[in-house]
């Protein structure tokens, strides 16, 4: 038996995930981490691709079961989708290098606004949080009265409260609503509530992660002045 171990199967199962967009059927997945363990002999190879070695199936279903244990994925009906969190252990291990568990930190609604306040601030905005009942918004300058761009960070509570406000700030000024969400899970019931609820956001609302801000704020943050100089007008 040439089947590699539950644990070594962990990651590439999250590197898959990322590779596919998020999610993927498991059927699918049974096949591609072929490529990760040469070693599986060409007998094993063709049961699987074909779907009647069971060992491989357990194997992987078992790892299955223990990345969702660590909140790295979700399962539903076959169908498996990666988490931020497990995102982020996909990304460490590209790295090279792995982080404990004490040493990844969540993302706190916080964090996103100062986040928010640092992009806005290089782009060229004024950037401010918590003004009047938005998280962050952004001005063309200080003096100017419309709000450019509205933020809500959704990181528990009402979506729903939050899709009013946005859907206010638009009406009003026609400033650009954006959704902060802070995991996929919540991500879905959002673009659920958008379609049932909320249609005329939909051609305009920006829905995003509290990891995509994340990643934007990390690429930016070392380029910020060269980015301002190319917004000076």
């Amino acid at each position: 038996m040439s089947l590699p171990k539950t644990s070594s199967i962990e990651i590439p199962i999250l590197q898959e995930l990322v590779a596919t967009g998020g999610a993927d059927d498991v059927r699918f997945i049974y096949v591609r981490l072929l490529d990760y363990f040469p070693q599986i002999n060409e007998k094993e190879t063709s049961e699987i691709k074909k779907g009647t070695n069971e060992n491989w199936r357990k194997t992987v279903q078992k790892a299955g079961k223990l990345l969702s244990e660590k909140k790295f994925l979700t399962r539903s009906r076959g169908y498996w989708t990666i988490t931020d969190h497990g995102r982020a252990e996909a990304d460490l291990e590209t790295l090279g290098f792995t982080l404990s568990k004490s040493e990844i930190k969540p993302l706190s609604h916080k964090n996103i606004q100062q986040m928010l306040l640092e992009i806005g601030t290089i782009f060229g905005f004024f950037a401010v949080k918590e003004f009047e009942f938005y998280d962050v918004v952004w001005r063309e300058s200080e003096a100017s009265l419309r709000l450019s761009h509205v933020f809500e960070v959704q990181s528990r509570g009402n979506i729903d409260s939050a899709f009013a406000k946005l859907k206010r700030a638009y009406e009003a000024q026609r400033s650009k609503p954006f959704l902060v969400l802070s995991s996929e899970t919540d991500l879905r019931r959002a673009q659920q509530s958008l379609t049932r609820e909320f249609q005329d956001l939909q051609k305009v609302l920006v829905i995003i992660t509290f990891a995509q801000i994340e990643e934007i704020h990390f690429n930016l943050k070392d380029i910020g002045e060269i980015v301002r100089e190319f917004l000076l007008k």
